[in-house]
């Protein structure tokens, strides 16, 4: 039987249709804007845009690979593609940072005038608008979705609203006769943009070593298989997200003598209400017989 599409793949796909066309606007502006300026701060967005344009497309190609349901070599779904374009983007960012430094230093060595400020401070103002609009959807996309991708992506967005204003400040300086702290202004960015991109690819890391989810959740998930009176106890919860998905594994302690399907009855019952507070979520319930299960934990406490 064919599957549906995860939930919310429709609003998570138009997020990165809306990433990708932003940085192209972005690119077009900033790219004008540095031709006509010679401004090394506005050279430094301008990387960071085409950047983000990279890290943007990837990000739109893993999340479609990310929603295509499980197949016969990936049991698991593709989740974890979310995970490796978050590696990806934290590699593109930490690659323009770098950029920028050496640029900067190159500036420091060889100042150069900075010319027409007006028309470059009005292209990044209309640059902030339109990062700040696609902000506003992305966090909204992140609310209703979770997606590290998503999340990724936003990031390096907001340090894109950060390098548009230290670009407006350096415009302005050299404008009044402080054409020196140009490259000033690009080195401080692209320090920042350095530690963003470790921030990215530390927690795509992460996800993809199956850390647990966050404490709160996994307590109300124990708390959940705790409330049929015939569990006795619930142990080796084990959590981790793939991508939309997160896997749920756990054991229920019941009355020994508890007929088979009364406690396939009750672990369903568990499940159902587990789904209820994370739709789509992949649960793996195993019935343990109380007593056993008390015995063998004496028995690892004891060794």
């Amino acid at each position: 039987m064919k599957q549906s599409p995860p939930p919310n793949a429709l609003l998570l796909q138009r997020a990165t249709y809306a990433s990708v066309l932003v940085a192209l606007l972005l690119i077009c502006g900033k790219l004008i804007a540095w031709l006509l300026t010679g401004s090394l701060t506005v050279l430094a967005s301008l990387v960071d845009s085409l950047m983000d344009a990279a890290a943007s497309f990837i990000n739109l190609l893993a999340v479609r690979w990310s929603l295509n349901p499980a197949d016969e070599e990936h049991r698991f779904g593709h989740g974890k593609a979310e995970f490796l374009a978050g590696l990806a983007q934290a590699s593109f960012i930490a690659g323009s940072a770098f950029f920028l430094m050496v640029q900067a230093i190159d500036r420091l060595r060889n100042p150069t005038p900075v010319s027409q400020v007006t028309v470059g401070l009005g292209i990044m103002i209309l640059a902030i608008v339109a990062t700040i609009g696609l902000l506003l959807y992305q966090k909204h996309v992140i609310r209703k979705t979770g997606s590290m991708a998503i999340r990724g992506d936003a990031l390096h967005y907001a340090t894109d609203v950060l390098t548009n204003l230290g670009t407006i400040a350096a415009l302005l300086l050299a404008h009044y006769g402080w054409p020196g702290l140009d490259p000033v202004f690009a080195i401080v960015l692209a320090g920042y943009i350095l530690y963003s991109a470790g921030k990215i690819g530390y927690e795509a890391g992460q996800m993809l070593m199956d850390r647990e989810v966050a404490p709160e959740i996994r307590e109300e998930i124990i708390r959940i298989a705790r409330t049929p009176p015939q569990v006795k106890g619930v142990h080796d919860v084990r959590t981790r997200q793939s991508g939309q998905t997160m896997m749920i594994q756990l054991h229920l302690e019941l009355e020994d003598q508890l007929p088979l399907v009364r406690a396939h009855g009750i672990a369903r019952a568990v499940e159902k209400e587990i789904l209820r507070s994370w739709p789509g979520a992949d649960v793996i319930i195993h019935q343990d017989p109380a007593e056993l299960a008390r015995k063998t934990e004496r028995s690892e406490g004891g060794l």
